[in-house]
C-alpha cells in the first residue's frame, strides 16, 4: 500500500481493474523496481493484504481504547487522574497510527545516492516500535495498578535496592527490545551468523567501518547486531541477579512467582535469539523472537508493579 487514507483505504480493491492500478502505484516506487521487478500480481495481492491487515487492526486498536474511554468519560466512572492518563493513551494510538505511515514513505522514497535494497528506515522503525512499546507498557502499567491488589510491603533497604534494581532490569529489557528494530531495519541478524563469537573472533573487525564514528552504532550492521547481543546478555544477566536478589527478602507469593516468571521467559527469549541467528532468521521464528521480547517486558512490568511504593 503506497498512499495512506484514514477512511478511504478501508475498503480493499474488488474488481480486477481495482487491483491492476493498485499494481501499477506499486510499480513506480523503488522496492518493486529494485527488488519485486518480477512480482505477479498474485504475489502483489499478498504483501498488499499482509499491509492491510495491519493496518485495520490499528484502527480496531485505536477504536478499543477511544469508544469505551469516550463512554466511561460521559458516564463520570474515570477520576481525575484517570482522565489524564486516558487523554494520554489515546493521544499515543494516534500518533502511533501517524508514525507508522510516517515509516512506511520511507520506504518509498527515491534515493539516488545509495545503493542499499529499498526498506523503510531504521530509525523510524526504531520509533514506531518504541511508540507502540510505550503505548503497550502504559497500557499494561495501568491494567495492572487497578486490577492487582497493592502489597503492603515494608520499607527496607533491602526492599529499596530490589525495587531499585527491577526498575533498571526493566529499562534494560525495553532497550534491548528496541534495538531489535534496528537489526531488522539493517537485516543485522544475517551478517554473522555464528554464536558466541562473531564469525572467528569475540569483537569483529568491521565494528567501525562507517564515519563519522557515531554512525556506526546505528548504520552499521554488525555494530548494531553486536550491541543486541551485548544488550540481550546484559538483560539475561540482570534478571538473573534480580532473582536471586528477591529470594534473600520475604515477599508475597504472587510476587516470588513474578520473579520466577521473569527468570524463565529470560532464557526463553535468549535461547529464541540464539536459534534464530544459527537459522539465519527464519521468519516464523524471528517472530516468535519479536513476540518474546514483548512477552519478557510484560512479565518485567508485573514484578515491578508488584514491588510499588504503597502511597500514603
Amino acid at each position: 500500500m503506497v498512499d495512506w487514507h484514514l477512511i478511504k483505504e478501508m475498503k480493499p480493491p474488488t474488481s480486477q481493474d481495482e487491483w491492476e492500478a493498485e499494481f501499477q502505484k506499486y510499480q513506480q516506487f523503488p522496492e518493486f523496481k529494485i527488488l519485486n521487478h518480477d512480482m505477479t500480481l498474485a504475489e502483489f495481492k499478498f504483501i498488499w493484504y499482509m499491509e492491510y491487515s495491519h493496518r485495520m487492526w490499528g484502527r480496531l486498536v485505536g477504536l478499543a481504547y477511544i469508544l469505551p474511554a469516550a463512554y466511561f468519560w460521559r458516564k463520570g466512572w474515570l477520576s481525575r487522574s484517570m482522565k489524564g492518563r486516558v487523554l494520554a493513551l489515546c493521544g499515543l494510538v494516534c500518533f502511533q497510527g501517524l508514525l507508522g505511515w510516517y515509516m512506511v514513505k520511507s520506504g518509498l522514497e527515491e534515493k539516488p545516492d545509495s545503493h542499499d535494497i529499498p526498506r523503510v528506515s531504521q530509525y523510524r522503525l526504531a520509533a514506531h516500535l518504541g511508540s507502540a512499546l510505550v503505548l503497550y507498557c502504559a497500557s499494561l502499567w495501568t491494567s495492572l495498578s487497578l486490577l492487582l491488589p497493592q502489597h503492603k510491603l515494608p520499607e527496607t533497604r533491602q526492599l529499596l535496592w530490589l525495587r531499585r534494581f527491577a526498575h533498571g532490569t526493566t529499562g534494560l529489557v525495553f532497550l534491548t527490545a528496541l534495538s531489535g528494530a534496528f537489526v531488522a531495519g539493517l537485516d543485522a541478524g544475517l551478517v554473522y551468523n555464528s554464536f558466541p563469537k562473531m564469525g572467528e573472533s569475540w569483537i569483529p573487525e568491521d565494528l567501525f567501518t562507517f564515519s563519522p564514528t557515531l554512525r556506526n552504532v546505528f548504520e552499521n550492521p554488525t555494530m548494531v547486531q553486536f550491541d543486541h547481543r551485548i544488550l540481550g546478555i546484559t538483560s539475561v544477566t540482570a534478571v538473573t541477579a534480580l532473582y536471586f536478589l528477591s529470594r534473600r527478602i520475604p515477599l508475597p507469593r504472587r510476587t516470588k512467582m513474578a520473579a520466577v516468571t521473569l527468570l524463565a521467559v529470560a532464557y526463553t527469549q535468549v535461547a529464541l535469539g540464539i536459534s534464530t541467528l544459527l537459522m539465519y532468521v527464519p521468519t516464523p521464528l524471528a517472530a516468535t523472537h519479536q513476540s518474546g521480547s514483548l512477552a519478557l517486558l510484560s512479565v518485567a512490568l508485573w514484578l515491578m508493579n508488584e514491588l510499588r511504593r504503597v502511597p500514603k
